[in-house]
């Protein structure tokens, strides 16, 4: 058996790209996914010819000299991609319905504070400070500037660990600006009190830079990804979903699918949330204690994500990130449900078709929701779900059409169908607990209680994912640094990126 052998539990972007990053090392790498369609929150799904985005609508790290482009380089990847830039002027449109007030957003630091001072010429100074602690804290992430690390235990800043809602009030004075510039929340699961400043900053920083998005959907960087394994005498097995991690002694012996296949290799990724993981594992691997601390640990909230097809020539693309609110205060509590009130707010965008028509084919909305409203429905299966669900989500589509139509009049007009995924969707397609989006949640009170080291006490069992590090489409392939390095030796791959 070749000792650089190594089997990966789950093909979305974490398995797919520590798995390259490996391949690249000289590893021999199978990736096991559970679904048809490899690439997690990367893979597409169709519908009468229109290509859906399923997670990874906003792309940020993906200019030269910044960590995606690098790390994509590295990888020999970046000219398989085609991505397109949003507006330089406008990279966000934030509405809000209860004063009619929309907000424009401009990429760069300057462009970032002018767009609010514009409103708030008041708080130009404070936006100033503001902005440029952003960045303080954003430096002090090695891994997120792709510096080397030390044995020495990180040092961080006081605001490091403030709430990011604290933080932004310490430089903004006035109430409602400080309700604006929280409306990436949905971007990172943002709860009042309990987000750590850092993930704010680091989410703000990653945009403010300047975000793409992928032409023709965002399946081009999973199969990317996937091509550098095979390449490299690795495969990517799809259909493949792993019911069981056979442990011996602390050692990992073997993985078995549900169709009862069985694979071995000396070593083991599991790229799946780490809940999963604890269930496929074999019982007694992990102590009690490790286990209850993670079946403990809280989850971000889900999404209800609309997914429309639209009538030819009668909606704009939009070369922007669009964002609702129904009114100020709520953007902190996006996660609570009241079902007469809800959306609070919501998330849509018009993707670029490859032909690059002026006109939009579909468009994207997204809502955050708790995993509390479905939960009469937890123990049901895709399409099979009974009447009362289909009328559930049917109600839910309607109110959001609603709430289009008050932010672009005669929405409904433009629509030509339809379809809809509640957080069980998510929990099932995903393997995510509760349809948590981004993972575990951090919490600035207790940040130990949710930091997961990647290597764990089954001596040939790592982890990757949003679970272990930081999310999202930076976030995770970041986490699969630390993950690959690993194996490979710390700071291998990171002094590779340096030299890019």
């Amino acid at each position: 058996m070749n000792n650089n052998h190594i089997i990966i539990i789950g093909g979305g972007l974490g398995g797919l790209t520590t798995g390259a990053l490996l391949a690249k090392e000289g590893w021999q790498v199978t990736v096991l996914e559970k679904n048809h369609i490899v690439g997690g929150g990367l893979q597409n799904f169709s519908r009468h010819g229109i290509h859906f985005d399923t997670g990874m609508h906003i792309l940020g790290g993906f200019r030269p000299g910044q960590t995606l482009h690098r790390i994509c380089q590295h990888l020999g990847i970046v000219q398989k991609l085609r991505l397109l830039p949003v507006d330089k002027l406008c990279m966000d449109e934030i509405y809000y319905a209860a004063t009619n007030t929309t907000y424009r957003v401009a990429e760069g630091k300057e462009g970032f504070v002018e767009s609010f001072a514009k409103h708030f010429p008041h708080q130009r100074t404070q936006l100033q400070r503001y902005v440029a602690a952003l960045y303080q804290l954003a430096n002090e992430i090695d891994l997120f500037n792709l510096r080397p690390t030390g044995d020495s235990i990180p040092q961080h800043s006081e605001r490091f660990l403030w709430s990011a809602d604290k933080f932004i009030a310490h430089y903004i004075h006035d109430e409602r600006l400080c309700d604006v510039l929280a409306y990436m929340n949905p971007m990172y699961g943002g709860v009042s009190g309990k987000t750590p400043a850092y993930v704010h900053a680091l989410i703000s920083v990653l945009y403010i830079e300047g975000t793409d998005r992928f032409v023709g959907g965002s399946q081009q960087l999973a199969t990317a990804l996937t091509e550098v394994i095979e390449d490299a005498g690795g495969q990517v097995v799809s259909d493949a979903e792993v019911v069981r991690i056979a442990v011996d002694n602390r050692t990992a012996t073997a993985v078995q699918t549900k169709d009862g296949r069985t694979f071995a290799a000396p070593y083991y990724i599991a790229a799946t949330h780490m809940v999963e993981t604890l269930r496929i594992v074999d019982k007694g691997a992990f102590t009690p204690a490790y286990t209850k601390r993670l079946n403990a640990i809280d989850n971000t909230y889900s999404i209800f994500s609309l997914f429309v097809e639209l009538k030819p020539q009668t909606f704009p693309y939009i070369n922007h990130t669009c964002y609702y609110q129904h009114d100020y205060h709520h953007v902190w509590h996006l996660g609570h449900y009241d079902r007469e009130q809800w959306p609070y707010g919501m998330m849509y965008m018009t993707p670029p078709s490859a032909e690059g028509n002026k006109w939009a084919t579909h468009l994207i909305i997204n809502c955050v929701m708790p995993f509390s409203a479905v939960e009469q429905w937890q123990d049901t299966l895709t399409g099979r779900r009974g009447k009362a669900y289909e009328a559930w989500k049917a109600w839910h589509q309607q109110r959001i059409l609603q709430r289009m139509e008050e932010v672009r009049p005669g929405f409904a007009q433009c629509v030509k169908r339809l379809w809809s995924a509640s957080p069980l969707t998510v929990r099932d397609y995903y393997h995510a607990p509760v349809g948590a989006i981004y993972g575990f949640a951090k919490d600035c009170h207790n940040p130990l209680a949710t930091q997961v080291p990647v290597a764990t006490k089954v001596s040939n069992l790592f982890l990757t994912g949003q679970c272990v590090g930081l999310h999202g489409i930076c976030g995770v392939p970041l986490s699969a640094i630390t993950t690959a390095e690993a194996l490979v030796g710390r700071n291998k791959i990171i002094e590779k990126l340096q030299n890019i």
